[in-house]
């Protein structure tokens, strides 16, 4: 035996251990995301008097790759929506938002703010 045929040997075992290490990724962030959305399920809605303290936006960039007959690449992005509200406790939380309800929003905004868990329902101003 060569010892170029144990390299060869060893190639198809890192590809089945990074093939399953990406599968169980997978499958921990989707029972991490489930397990959120039974959380929000089991949790009472509320409705508080907040403020609204600070917005802020995340934008994430994705490039797809494409075979050598198109020599770019195609980059996409994606913006999620955050909106920082703050309790008459002092307490703050912050909740991902529509674009649509952060163009509705303005800081130092009070009023009555209703969620579930970690998900927003609706704010309306007083």
């Amino acid at each position: 035996m060569y010892p170029g045929d144990m390299m060869f040997n060893a190639v198809p075992i890192f590809i089945m251990i990074g093939f399953i290490v990406v599968i169980v990724l997978v499958i921990f962030n989707l029972g991490k995301g489930i397990n959120q959305w039974k959380k929000n399920e089991d949790s009472p809605r509320l409705s508080v008097s907040a403020i609204i303290k600070s917005k802020r936006t995340h934008v994430s960039r994705h490039t797809h790759h494409h075979t050598e007959q198109h020599h770019h690449d195609h980059v996409t992005s994606s913006t999620s929506y955050y909106v920082t509200f703050e309790f008459e406790s002092g307490d703050r939380y912050e909740f991902m938002v529509s674009g649509g309800e952060y163009g509705l929003l303005a800081e130092g905004d009070t009023g009555k703010l209703t969620f579930q868990g970690t998900r927003y329902l609706g704010f309306e101003r007083l």
